[in-house]
């Protein structure tokens, strides 16, 4: 009985515990939360569906923000964590969409201004991109994450990323400068 009250901590000690983890989320969260939805928004491409992700990818966060040890490598933690609540996403549900189906389906972006269309035209020919090539491109891109710091996300060799990005960058340029793309996007 002595040793499991000694092994106890006191209250105030566990509510003071409690106060730095809860403030060490709530800046990781406000420091965070844009870079993450955009990141989920670029892999799923639905709004409603990156805020599923990213209050889950938080969620578990905030479960094993212990984990954590180095406050610099949050930003790398949580993509890992957004990474596979995507995946989690397609384990849960099977999709039965064709190739043909992929290209028609809308993207819900605005495109009233001249930059908004740009953009989505570039997202658009990005989605297009074999995933082993996007992924990188979105983390260096969105994420702002370098070369080592995408390695270690993808769980990849660092030369690997950089010849996955500079092919990324190519195919991505070609794919912009098609004659029908350059017709559609100057009217």
């Amino acid at each position: 009985m002595f040793n499991r009250l000694r092994n106890k901590k006191p209250a105030s000690s566990v509510n003071t515990d409690m106060l730095s983890k809860q403030r060490r989320y709530d800046s990781l969260v406000r420091a965070l939360h844009a870079d993450i939805f955009r990141y989920a928004y670029w892999l799923c491409g639905d709004k409603h569906i990156a805020e599923d992700i990213t209050q889950e990818t938080f969620l578990r966060a905030w479960r094993s923000l212990e984990s954590l040890k180095d406050d610099k490598a949050a930003k790398a933690w949580l993509i890992t964590i957004v990474r596979r609540e995507n995946a989690r996403r397609f384990e849960r549900k099977q999709f039965d969409y064709s190739d043909i189906e992929q290209d028609q389906l809308e993207d819900h972006i605005s495109s009233s201004t001249e930059d908004n269309a740009e953009q989505h035209l570039i997202r658009r020919q990005i989605s297009r991109l074999a995933i082993e090539y996007r992924e990188p491109l979105i983390l260096q891109v969105i994420g702002g994450f370098s070369g080592e710091e995408i390695a270690t996300i993808l769980q990849l060799n660092r030369n690997t990323v950089m010849t996955r990005l500079f092919r990324a960058r190519n195919q991505l340029k070609e794919l912009i400068e098609q004659p029908q793309v350059r017709g559609q996007s100057n009217g």
